[in-house]
């Protein structure tokens, strides 16, 4: 379970980042505000949190889980599939070093965070734009050693495969009609997202708490009806720049 959030300030070229949400340009006060009550709801949830400088090199650098991949024994350091975010690594070492042994994913190799996501023993990578089979399977080679197992996921709806699965605990999946079906996801009970709401796919679960983006109401009423304590949490901001919550931290025990 985790107990340790690693979280970057928005910096304040944020809107010059990578997006396709063709939403409108972020507001960046907004944007401070939501980044500092989403480090809130953290705290809320027991998580100590790390919060780093804002990084003015890099517009997407609050989207700190791209850069790595954090297990009870290492942090991969990924090598990340957008150009534009590639040395945003760079930086993150030394933070990393501090809890962590690190590993390196290698080109031609492409790995982003938010394209693992972890049930227990397994992880599942999706393969998408901005992570291949070959860093997929770079990470399953570091993982294999610890004891981890490891399937790739074709993902052709989303920027990142956790845009739109998430693991929510309790042997519950959060998903988006595409992977209703899936085999890989047979043992799981799935929760459908609506086409509608597909942002809302993208939640953090934490010690009994599931955090999710607020304004999405067919979601959280699924939600609600399993028994889950919600923290809704606006994140308009990041939407506008195809991030969500996930995107913003780092978790770890």
């Amino acid at each position: 379970m985790f107990s340790k959030a690693i979280v970057r300030k928005p910096c304040f070229l944020f809107a010059e980042g990578i997006t396709t949400a063709n939403l409108g340009a972020p507001d960046y006060a907004l944007a401070l505000q939501q980044h500092r009550n989403y480090v809130l709801a953290l705290e809320d949830c027991g998580l100590k949190v790390t919060v780093l400088d804002a990084d003015e090199n890099f517009p997407d650098s609050c989207f700190v889980e791209d850069v790595a991949v954090i297990t009870d024994e290492i942090a991969v350091i990924t090598n990340p599939g957008a150009p534009s975010r590639n040395k945003e690594v760079k930086s993150m070492i030394p933070v990393l070093e501090k809890f962590r042994a690190v590993k390196f994913i290698q080109a031609p190799g492409t790995l982003e965070g938010g394209d693992v996501m972890q049930v227990e023993k397994h992880f599942y990578v999706g393969v998408t734009a901005r992570s291949n089979e070959n860093g997929a399977n770079q990470l399953g080679k570091f993982l294999s050693d610890f004891g981890y197992t490891c399937s790739l996921v074709p993902v052709t709806s989303a920027l990142h495969f956790k845009t739109v699965v998430n693991y929510i605990g309790n042997n519950n999946l959060l998903t988006a009609p595409e992977f209703v079906s899936h085999t890989e996801f047979r043992k799981f009970n799935i929760i459908e997202i609506p086409q509608e709401e597909l942002y809302s796919s993208n939640c953090i679960f934490i010690k009994n708490k599931l955090i999710v983006p607020a304004g999405f109401p067919k979601t959280k009423a699924k939600l609600l009806a399993l028994g889950y304590n919600l923290i809704e949490l606006q994140v308009s901001e990041f939407e506008k720049m195809d991030g969500g919550l996930t995107c913003l931290s780092l978790r770890f025990s």
